[in-house]
């Protein structure tokens, strides 16, 4: 899994049928640092099976992982939103999350 930032969306008019109805997000893969969630300037587009929205930092998964989600098996996808972050703590200490929900 990847912690991601939800940075933005894709509209595509046209594509193949398995990916009608879907919502593409374009995500910032993130790195846990000193000061906490820091942008590593590597994107990515996912699909949104969670209902995220943009600023959210969210659970990100690729590959045969991200066709695993529920719906996703016939979908052509290698990136999917499976999850949206409250909190992380780490090493005892509780991190910033930017976009998290109350």
């Amino acid at each position: 899994m990847l912690l991601t930032q939800v940075r933005g969306h894709v509209v595509a008019t046209a594509k193949v049928p398995n990916l009608g109805g879907s919502k593409l997000l374009v995500v910032e893969i993130m790195n846990v640092g000193p000061a906490g969630l820091e942008g590593s300037g590597r994107y990515m587009v996912c699909i949104d099976a969670v209902g995220a929205g943009e600023g959210e930092v969210t659970l990100a998964v690729m590959g045969s992982s991200a066709r695993m989600a529920p719906g996703m098996k016939e979908v052509p996808t290698d990136g999917v939103i499976v999850g949206i972050v409250d909190s992380i703590h780490l090493q005892g200490q509780a991190l910033t999350v930017p976009g998290a929900r109350s």
